[in-house]
């Protein structure tokens, strides 16, 4: 696979504790909106394809094997809300406030 996050990929993202994966992974989602409210739907595609690349690489980092269902559930809310019909009713907001949540927990442990 070509990955967008070279480093990442190659073994770093496993060294990493949850929170801070997920906190990263809102970044990209977090970019991903911010582009797609400025009508640019390349670099949010782009943004949100990256987010989906460090989602893939949690869930099959072995240390979240409990939060599967959290991650592969999250991960098909996303696709749904950026790629198709947005079935699930997902807002910018909500998006926002289920990973500051991470980020916020990230830097508490820091």
């Amino acid at each position: 696979m070509n990955y967008q996050h070279q480093q990442l990929a190659s073994g770093r993202w496993f060294e990493m504790p949850f929170l801070e994966q997920m906190a990263n992974i809102g970044s990209e989602i977090e970019r991903a909106i911010n582009w797609k409210n400025k009508n640019n739907k390349f670099y949010s595609q782009q943004a949100f394809e990256r987010g989906l690349e460090l989602l893939d690489l949690t869930i099959s980092d072995s240390k979240n094997i409990k939060k599967l269902k959290e991650l592969t559930r999250t991960r098909e809310i996303l696709v749904d809300y950026f790629a198709f019909n947005n079935d699930y009713h997902s807002t910018d907001k909500s998006w926002s406030n289920y990973f500051y949540s991470f980020n916020y927990a990230s830097r508490l442990g820091r």
